[in-house]
């Protein structure tokens, strides 16, 4: 039962991706190559709204069947729904960074409620409650993390990939450590909407996700990782690491940005990512790579601190030190050279 419904979610989900494409095709809704662009063909962009639809539809009938908490539901739906609307409009036209921000922090506000804030952490085997402030902390993790998957969705198939494996290995935690208010569902869901996507995005893409895409992908993997961490501290260690490609390469590329003065909120293709699209001449390699380091090297390490192996900060460090190694091989960051 459970593989026919995920077969209906992803089957959905590529259904919607062609009419989007087709709709993107007839309304000139292209993104246009430039010189920060990472592609070379002019491309249709808002398929990411196939994933959201799909997503949002699958956790509401899984919450009408009580199999996913409502609060749950509530947290996702809302805040994805949101910042989904948001990229949808931008997509289309522009909307000022000032509001933007805004609404990111509004949905990131709305998911905190229905979580309950943040949950106390593990930190080298204590659990440490930081009250008010960690709940700030939250709501800044999940803004950066949606903006964050929406700077490293630049070549083809890498931000669907990244959410893919990120839901593999949630998924193997839940199975182990028992489901938590439906969360394996949850993640498998999510998996399987990205999956119908993916068919039309693989390199090379026939269609991007855009901002609404991206953005959902964002916050959505940002309550799950929270609401991991509600049922055990030490999953939002494990999620973290999952999530290491993506975290290490914006931030390293967010802070060596910073340091040289630059205007942070203008498009760039500076992340490492792209300068490896770059040196490979093809996205292909490069997605890739990324789908060999999520699985054979982040997914074991978290599968580790899921499993209480080792304590979330050390299989963090562990983690995160060959991916800021290969940040730094592939410029990240760097002034792009003419």
């Amino acid at each position: 039962m459970l593989i026919t419904v995920l077969l209906v979610i992803a089957s959905l989900s590529c259904l919607l991706t062609w009419l989007l494409r087709r709709y993107a095709l007839a309304s000139s809704l292209m993104d246009i190559p430039n010189e920060r662009s990472s592609h070379s063909v002019p491309t249709p962009r808002g398929g990411g709204m196939a994933i959201v639809v799909c997503f949002i539809l699958a956790v509401l009938g899984l919450a009408l069947l009580g199999q996913v908490d409502s609060a749950i539901a509530f947290a996702l739906c809302g805040a994805g729904g949101l910042v989904a609307v948001i990229g949808f409009l931008d997509d289309h036209g522009h909307i000022a960074a000032r509001w933007r921000l805004l609404g990111h922090f509004a949905a990131a506000g709305w998911a905190l409620f229905w979580l309950g804030g943040l949950p106390a952490i593990s930190l080298f085997g204590t659990l440490v409650d930081l009250g008010w402030f960690g709940h700030l902390l939250a709501a800044i993790y999940l803004v950066w993390l949606l903006n964050l998957y929406n700077f490293m969705d630049g070549i083809d198939g890498i931000a669907s990939v990244e959410a893919i494996c990120v839901c593999i290995g949630g998924a193997l935690l839940y199975a182990w450590l028992g489901d938590t208010h439906g969360a394996l569902l949850t993640v498998l869901a999510l998996a399987a909407a990205m999956l119908g996507f993916l068919i039309w995005n693989f390199p090379p893409a026939r269609i991007f996700m855009g901002d609404a895409g991206s953005g959902f992908l964002g916050i959505t993997l940002g309550v799950l990782s929270l609401q991991a961490a509600a049922a055990s501290p030490e999953l939002l260690w494990a999620w973290l690491i999952l999530l290491g490609v993506f975290i290490v390469d914006a931030t390293y590329t967010l802070l060596r940005r910073l340091l040289r003065g630059d205007r942070v909120y203008e498009a760039h293709r500076s992340h490492a990512y792209q300068y490896a699209s770059r040196h490979y001449g093809r996205h292909l390699p490069v997605t890739m790579a990324v789908t060999a380091i999520n699985l054979l090297w982040l997914l074991p390490i978290a599968l580790w601190v899921g499993f209480g192996g080792v304590d979330g900060a050390i299989g963090l460090l562990i983690a995160y030190l060959p991916l800021v190694f290969l940040a730094a091989r592939f410029k990240a960051g760097a002034l792009e050279t003419k």
